[in-house]
């Protein structure tokens, strides 16, 4: 049996935890919105157009915040396409993802979506194609009470009161030849610095992210970040990180490993804006937003052969990965490594939310269900709100293609307003238990209220709608003997005290 210890004491601490790491995403990208969040003529509808069924198992996972509309996709979006009457917004050729855009939702739509759900939303402004006069717009006709151009029009399509979006996106991977308008970083910066002065020229109240690089990989990256900081470190309050991991070799055990990479990935960025701090002898601290993250890579053929076949189609599945039992193991360990970093990752938006790369699925017509990473973002969600503790942990470890010295156990815990404290712990071998050693020295008599375990047998295994709770976590007897827990083998753990 493997072996593992954890101290956690009441005054080491990281940070508070900003509720807003469990956020999510909905770009207006395959069946994300249209068959997803949103069909008209489904049993389930509400008055609206919205899925009932969906609805709530959004409001089950407490999700705080909602990136929208994108994505690649906001770098080519008019967003005065999708107000007013929907019978006169146009259809609008998606170059993002080769498929056609009805504009049938848009922001009135979506903050209403967002009302119902009991999530803030998180707005991403077209930097790409437009720049910063059309972010200012747009500012004002979500936030501006009235007695302006843009707040009255806001009135006359039907919402008198302000949408109150208090966040914003920059853009989408501006570094990225892919995307519309791709800039260099110094560009880049300027546009940023621009739009981020006078969005909060429009409402001083709004906090701004600006895009960080898009991937490690890229032969900009870390320059990219300081270039950009160093034209808009003044009027920006978060830089973006996005980070995908992927099996595509079924090595599993390198493949749940990939968070090492994160954990430096999160550090580097971290440690860059510092940098750019320090040179302009800033007070303030610009921190990260890990607004796209999660597992993709099962749906990358079948999305090829589907845009040859279906170019320009409206609402097609694309990136429909169906989640396996070993990708929730990866989503428990990137909350994890979330919750260890929660001094400077503020904000974190899985993505995305229904369907595409989605822990919630649709079929059209018919049934929703919750896919295997559900479940730890459920978990953490609801239960890990509070202070983020310091882990001081040691355990057994292991090598595999990519990486040395992964932990066989690797773990966060959080104490909320009540005093509970919370553990979450993966085991990430996948054929020996794992016994882990609990010291919660400043704690006292800290008694074992639950013990809830995420497993299955086979890492391949799914949930379908047919067999939506194939697999699913249960709550076990919490045996803790001198401090002793014992992790089943390729599990995720929930352990409260």
């Amino acid at each position: 049996m493997k072996k593992a210890k954890l101290i956690l004491d009441r005054d080491y601490i990281v940070s508070a935890v900003d509720p807003r790491i469990y956020g999510s995403f909905v770009e207006h990208l395959g069946r994300c919105v249209y068959t997803g969040i949103y069909e008209p003529g489904h049993p389930l509808a509400d008055e609206s157009g919205f899925r009932r069924d969906v609805l709530e198992l959004v409001k089950k996972l407490g999700v705080p915040i909602v990136r929208y509309p994108g994505g690649n996709y906001v770098s080519g979006f008019r967003w005065e396409d999708a107000i007013g009457p929907k019978e006169n917004r146009p259809r609008r050729l998606d170059l993002a993802w080769k498929t056609t855009e009805t504009n049938e939702v848009g922001i009135h739509e979506f903050c209403e979506w967002a009302r119902k759900a009991g999530s803030d939303v998180m707005y991403a402004v077209n930097l790409g194609t437009r720049g910063p006069e059309d972010a200012r717009n747009l500012v004002e006709y979500a936030n501006h009470p009235g007695g302006s151009f843009w707040s009255d029009l806001r009135k006359r399509n039907g919402a008198a009161d302000p949408f109150g979006i208090k966040l914003w996106c920059l853009g989408n991977e501006m570094d990225g030849p892919w995307q519309m308008g791709s800039k260099t970083a110094y560009e880049y910066g300027r546009v940023a610095n621009e739009a981020a002065k006078m969005m909060k020229w429009t409402d001083d109240s709004i906090e701004v992210v600006a895009c960080g690089s898009s991937s490690t990989t890229m032969k900009t990256f870390g320059e990219w970040e300081y270039t950009v900081l160093s034209e808009c470190y003044e009027n920006v309050d978060y830089v973006s990180l996005h980070r995908y991991y992927g099996n595509p070799h079924n090595d599993t055990p390198d493949f749940l490993a990939s968070t090492m990479d994160l954990e430096d990935f999160i550090r580097t960025v971290a440690a860059i804006c510092d940098a750019v701090k320090g040179r302009k002898h800033a007070s303030k601290q610009v921190n990260l937003s890990l607004d796209e993250w999660n597992v993709w890579y099962h749906s990358h053929e079948q999305d090829e052969q589907l845009h040859k076949r279906e170019p320009w189609g409206t609402a097609l599945p694309l990136l429909e990965d169906v989640y396996n039992f070993e990708d929730a193991l990866l989503v428990g360990l990137m909350l994890i490594t979330i919750l260890k970093n929660a001094d400077r990752v503020k904000v974190a938006c899985m993505a995305q939310l229904v369907n595409v790369i989605a822990p919630i699925m649709t079929r059209p017509g018919g049934g929703a269900w919750a896919q295997t990473i559900y479940w730890p973002l459920l978990h953490a969600s609801t239960m890990g709100r509070g202070i983020s503790l310091k882990t001081v942990l040691t355990s057994e470890k292991t090598d595999t293609k990519h990486y040395n010295d992964v932990p066989v156990v690797d773990a966060a815990a959080v104490q909320a307003k009540d005093g509970t404290v919370t553990v979450f712990a993966v085991n990430r071998d996948l054929e020996e238990p794992a016994e882990l050693t609990l010291d919660l020295r400043s704690f006292g008599l800290a008694a074992p209220k639950k013990h809830i375990v995420l497993h299955h047998d086979n890492v391949n295994a799914v949930n379908t709608e047919d067999r939506p709770e194939e697999v699913k976590p249960v709550e076990v007897p919490c045996r803790l003997e001198d401090g002793k827990l014992i992790l089943p083998a390729a599990s995720w753990n929930v352990i409260r005290f």
